[in-house]
């Protein structure tokens, strides 16, 4: 059985979790098994952690596949892929492992599902070293959408570190095939806006004071937009535990979206909060590009799996975009080149992502 499963080493170039969620999301869509040795091998804590092993078994139910290795610490898998069903999932990371992780791994999956499908995902909503679920909602979801396809997103309930404890349901329904994208006229930012939150035990204010750091620091840059930032309370009954963050996003004349986010945490300063927020905006408005650093690699699978040519115009390539290029070279036969952007003022860092996709057809339609 070896010699037909794809070898997959989950500590190469980024070395974390993205590795592992490419790879099983691809492995299902296209039926291949897979063993992934090394998992997390460039992180503090290697292998399985609770949000991966979630993601792994929301991939598993979702075509009845066969999974080994499963379990917390594990730093070997195999999967064994079956036919995507589509119908209600549930995943559960039990802990404030991120909901929009498991987004991003199940949803090419179910795309290419036999029926509709309805996740409901339960973890952290707003979580470190992953996008906020308003990030999800605001910026990745009109920009993946593109693709030719919808799906809603409804926030049930928020969570934060350390317990979780929020939910999302995702509805999706399956294509028949994902069509190109090409986002490479940036346009001129139009308007800039977006949300401070608290919740649970935080005052108000904290909100208000993110959100007038956030308005003072881009003002230094950008003069003449109106800026309009909501500080919000989240209401008890929807969220759960206690926490603090902040989203920014600038669309364009083009209908481009780029953000900058941060999240509060104990003895970090409120202004600080929303002064990073919005210099990860301000740097992500100055290399040109027509999407964030954020999205950049989220875009590559979909890139992979489209029929025809995808084009996308983005500052430097992260070290997770080269990653997820790789791997979806590896298992799709998508071909990928990235070229420096000419038209720009050589001085911008700006590069165009171009992919020969792969046109998956879906075998369930």
């Amino acid at each position: 059985m070896d010699g037909d499963k794809v070898e997959i080493d989950g500590g190469i170039m980024e070395g974390g979790g993205q590795i592992l969620r490419v790879s099983t999301a691809l492995s299902c869509v296209l039926g291949l098994p897979l063993r992934v040795r090394r998992i997390r091998a460039g992180r503090s804590q290697p292998g399985l952690r609770p949000q991966h092993l979630s993601g792994l078994e929301i991939i598993r139910d979702l075509c009845e596949g066969k999974l080994e290795g499963g379990e917390i610490g594990s730093t070997e898998i195999t999967f064994t892929p079956g036919k995507i069903k589509g119908g209600t999932h549930i995943a559960d990371t039990k802990t404030a492992g991120s909901v929009c992780l498991l987004m991003q791994v199940a949803m090419p999956c179910v795309l290419f599902a036999a029926s509709p499908s309805e996740l409901h995902l339960k973890g952290g909503t707003n979580a470190e070293m992953a996008p906020q679920i308003d990030y999800t909602v605001m910026v990745f979801k009109p920009i993946v959408e593109k693709f030719n396809f919808t799906f809603n997103c409804d926030i049930k309930k928020r969570g934060y570190y350390p317990q979780g404890g929020g939910e999302v349901v995702v509805q999706m329904s399956p294509v028949k095939e994902l069509s190109p994208i090409n986002l490479t006229e940036r346009g001129t930012v139009t308007k800039i806006y977006g949300r401070a939150f608290v919740a649970g035990a935080l005052p108000i204010k904290l909100a208000k004071d993110m959100s007038a750091a956030a308005v003072r620091c881009i003002r230094k840059e950008i003069r003449d937009l109106y800026i309009n930032i909501q500080p919000v309370r989240e209401p008890d009954d929807q969220a759960f535990g206690t926490g603090s963050g902040i989203i920014v996003v600038a669309e364009t004349s083009t209908g481009c979206l780029l953000a900058g986010s941060s999240l509060g945490k104990r003895g970090k300063n409120s202004d600080k909060v929303g002064i990073e927020a919005a210099e990860i905006l301000l740097r992500n408005l100055k290399h040109g590009g027509t999407v964030d650093d954020s999205m950049q690699d989220q875009l590559i699978i979909f890139m992979a799996l489209a029929k025809g040519v995808s084009r996308v115009k983005s500052g430097p390539i992260t070290l997770h975009t080269q990653t997820a290029i790789h791997f979806a070279e590896q298992l799709t036969k998508a071909k990928f080149t990235v070229t420096k952007s000419e038209e720009e003022d050589p001085s911008k860092d700006t590069y165009i992502i171009e992919c020969k996709g792969m046109g998956m057809i879906n075998p369930n339609l």
